[in-house]
């Protein structure tokens, strides 16, 4: 056997790195490694020798087997199994033996592109059998077909997610009936191979036609032909062989909509489900919410340049001094995002330099200036006409690549500029579609969007926060194919994290009453927003405001908040040259405390570091800036900033402290990670306290964050109060990266590891402070219910579902689902517990119905 071989480009077409493919089965590798091609042209040709294994029913799936055994899947675009074999024609057979550069089958682009979500085509090695796998070219590079595409490397290692040889504990069997509409393809034979993976289980299908197949065989689960409506036994060995089941048995047994998410839709996305593939965008939910509107794309305006120009050589060393100077900005943008540990980026700006350097782009901009152009004007009309010819290609990754050619135009044009550029005016509730947004381009423009949809971005990001508090409906990482969209009446989902462009009538028609019916939900939970949230079984819990400035604050009192359970003061110091002064500071605080009338307001202080940094701080380079100087770690690098922090914060609870009682405003501290360190700031708040003969001292707290926080009862015996930042403590527990957007979708607090330590750190509080949340969860209504029957005292959330979450609560029976909590820490998944928990709260929310019609 040899130690290595090599496959080909079975296409024409663009590399595309597995992980960027819009799809989570693909691009979390759940099939197993490979890449994508974004095809340039209509046949897919064998990649090596081999024999077909599997032809898909509908045509859009080759599954091969090469002389070293290894079976290699290539699906032919996106959701094109729900085309029928529209579109393909199949050049092969089952069982043929092929030779490379066989053709395998031939399709319509123009067809596929116009009715699949996507023409980009996967090439995964579904089982290695000890191979490793080597991709040749770069990511964007354009190969031809035959050309060398991969080469696989023998290797000592077992083949990722292989069944082991036997499987001990119990073995349990289920029958179901398959609803998915187009059967068991490739995407719901995958989540079949995760449930086993996960559940550390053998899992085997089989039918009255077919003998029993192990679920870690993907072309031989596809080989079964298993359609709607087909009973499959499901057998599983193995310790948790009764939950895998139930997972496989609910994946089974749903239509296919479900499989696009990580847990399985609530009854409010039933419009949602029905959502056609054509013209679809689907992102992540950042800010929940409904609006149909039209789609408007932000691009930076261009800078206002002479027309005309000087002689023709002048303005060709203006043109190329520009160029130079853009060129120079880009490396320097590279180097900063490569010291800084964000390749990715800095891969972006290189590949923006060499576009500048781009031959055929220069000599077009020459030949406008030989016409009599300024050389502004000559690298724009260059720049136009390659965008067009970008735009009108049937490739949607390079037609993507527009953005980033009007950002070149855009940084070439300004050392030419005349005036500063002016944005035009937004038309009203418009859904705003960009790669990315910062917080002050947002708040510039916020009061005239109906909706948000970006490219880039994160769950987490502050742009996500902002829409949030303001209740505007935003999903995020949406990918670059987003910025083609256009729609005069476009419906954004942002519940279910989708965005149509072209809704049907009926569609529209459809949405239509539903925004009736959730505005009349709105209006009736507006009138009960001020009052408190008691659950059924007479449990009040405290539902305050997470905010980011004093204009917030007002927004949250009139919400109804209970009080500000977090004041993020990191974005007073974000996008500026320099700290603000702690006279400024002050005076924001005090407004803060003044808008809530009395109702405590917690203060964070300075989170700085991972995801957020400031220009004017140099902090130690760390290769995870999320596990580096952040939060309270920053204290012995910038000990002046957060001193003067600290006494901001004193003299605003001094001049806003009620004539009887503790001061309203509250300190809280990030990143804690033992009592030591807590003690620590607390020290230090008592000698500034003195410093500035201030007496009362303000109460301070801890929040957890940091899996050992929650594992230490003593710090609920030395804060005043603590706070679960529900983000961080999965982010650390979990270990992924809350910023990646492939990972955000695992990100959830109901994971049972979690949820236990969330379940010590309140057992350790008990008797000794209050405990609250103030991480995103606190805004979803399942996890809301979850951690208030833990024992919860305060939700914190964005001020926008206060409202919402209050009258969830009011719903809530609390002894009925803390006495489900021992099932629901002992199982294998927050799928499981979601599932679980929804199925409850449907139950009960019935009966109260049945109760109060009664």
């Amino acid at each position: 056997m040899p130690a290595f071989f090599e496959l080909v480009a079975p296409i024409d077409g663009v590399v595309i790195p597995l992980q960027e493919v819009p799809d989570p089965v693909f691009a979390e590798g759940t099939l197993g490694p490979g890449v994508a091609l974004d095809p340039l042209g209509d046949t897919l040709h064998a990649p090596c020798h081999g024999r077909i294994i599997q032809c898909a029913r509908t045509r859009h799936a080759i599954t091969l087997r090469d002389e070293q055994d290894c079976e290699w899947l290539l699906h032919l675009g996106l959701d094109t199994v729900e085309l029928n074999g529209e579109g393909i024609e199949l050049l092969i057979s089952h069982d043929d033996e092929v030779h490379t550069g066989d053709p395998l089958c031939r399709f319509d682009v123009d067809y596929l592109a116009r009715h699949a979500r996507a023409l980009i085509t996967p090439m995964i090695l579904t089982a290695p059998v000890g191979w490793a796998l080597e991709l040749l070219p770069a990511p964007g590079d354009i190969v031809r077909q035959g050309e060398p595409l991969f080469r696989l490397v023998l290797s000592e290692e077992a083949p990722p997610g292989a069944a082991p040889s036997s499987t001990p504990g119990q073995t349990s069997t289920r029958t179901v009936t398959v609803a998915l509409e187009h059967g068991l393809h490739a995407r719901p034979a995958a989540r079949l191979r995760r449930i086993a993976s996960q559940h550390q289980v053998t899992l085997t299908l089989a039918t009255d036609d077919h003998p029993p197949i192990d679920s870690a065989s993907l072309s031989g689960l596809l080989n079964m032909g298993i359609l709607c409506g087909t009973d499959v036994t499901l057998t599983a060995a193995g310790y948790q062989a009764s939950t895998a089941l139930d997972a496989a048995v609910h994946l089974l047994g749903q239509p296919d909509t479900t499989l696009e998410q990580e847990a399985p839709a609530e009854a409010d996305h039933a419009v949602s489900a029905d959502t056609p593939a054509a013209g679809q965008y689907t992102g992540l939910p950042a800010s929940p919410g409904l609006i149909i509107g039209p789609l408007v794309t932000l691009s930076p305006a261009l800078p206002n340049v002479p027309e005309r120009g000087d002689t023709p050589d002048r303005e060709r060393a203006a043109l190329d001094k520009a160029i130079r100077q853009a060129r120079d900005s880009l490396a320097r943008a590279m180097t900063t995002a490569s010291q800084a540990g964000r390749q990715e980026e800095a891969d972006v700006f290189e590949a923006h330099r060499a576009w500048l350097d781009d031959p055929t782009l220069l000599a077009a901009a020459h030949r406008h200036i030989d016409d009599g152009f300024g050389g502004g004007e000559a690298w724009r009309r260059a720049l136009d006409a390659e965008a067009a010819t970008l735009a009108a290609s049937l490739n949607p990754l390079l037609a993507g690549r527009v953005n980033d050619l009007r950002d070149l135009q855009q940084q070439v044009m300004q050392h030419f500029a005349t005036s500063a550029p002016s944005q035009a005016p937004l038309p009203p509730g418009a859904i705003l579609i960009s790669h990315d947004m910062t917080p002050s381009a947002f708040a510039a423009i916020a009061q005239s969007l109906g909706g948000l949809c970006l490219a880039a971005g994160g769950t987490t990001s502050h742009v996500s926060i902002m829409a949030r508090a303001r209740g505007l409906p935003c999903i995020v990482a949406c990918g670059e194919a987003l910025l083609q969209a256009r729609g005069e009446r476009a419906c954004l989902d942002a519940e279910a994290g989708i965005l149509e462009s072209t809704p049907t009538p009926e569609r529209l028609e459809a949405l239509e009453r539903q925004l009736s019916a959730q505005q009349d939900a709105r209006e009736r939970i507006a009138r009960h927003a001020h009052q408190p949230a008691t659950t059924r079984d007479g449990h009040t819990v405290q539902v305050a405001a997470n905010i980011g400035s004093a204009e917030e604050a007002a927004l949250a009192a009139a919400h109804g908040a209970d009080g500000i359970g977090l004041f993020r003061s990191e974005l007073l110091f974000l996008e500026r040259d320099a700290a603000p002064s702690a006279p400024e500071q002050q005076t924001v605080y005090t407004t803060v405390v003044q808008a809530m009338e009395g109702a405590p307001v917690i203060i964070r202080t300075l989170d700085i570091g991972a995801d957020k940094q400031l220009p004017y701080l140099t902090l130690p380079e760390t290769p995870n800036p999320a596990l580096g100087i952040r939060g309270v770690r920053l204290w012995a690098h910038e000990p002046e900033l957060l001193d003067q922090q600290l006494d901001a914060l004193l003299l605003a609870a001094r001049d806003t402290r009620p004539p009887h009682g503790p001061p309203a405003l509250r300190i809280m501290v990030p990143m804690i990670s033992d009592v030591a360190e807590f003690m620590t700031i607390k020290t230090r708040l008592a000698e500034r306290a003195g410093a500035l003969e201030i007496d009362a001292l303000p109460e301070l707290g801890a929040m957890i964050e940091v899996p050992s926080a929650a594992l230490s009862p003593g710090l609920a015996r030395a804060a005043d109060f603590l706070s679960i930042g529900t983000n961080d403590l999965a982010q650390y527990t979990l270990a992924m990266d809350r910023e990646s957007p492939a990972l955000a979708a695992r990100m959830d607090v109901l994971h049972p590891a979690v949820l236990r330590l969330i379940k010590l750190c309140i057992e350790g509080a008990h008797g000794n402070c209050p405990v609250g949340v103030c991480g995103a969860s606190a805004s979803d209504p399942l996890a809301a219910a979850v951690l208030v029957a833990l024992g919860i005292d305060e939700l914190s959330v964005e001020p926008a579902r206060i409202g919402t979450i209050k009258d969830g609560l009011r719903q809530l029976n609390v002894s009925g689902l803390a006495a489900l909590l021992p099932d629901l820490l002992t199982m294998d998944s927050a799928e499981a517990i979601r599932q679980t928990v929804s199925a409850h709260l449907a139950t009960t929310k019935t009966t109260s119905s049945r109760e109060a019609l009664e």
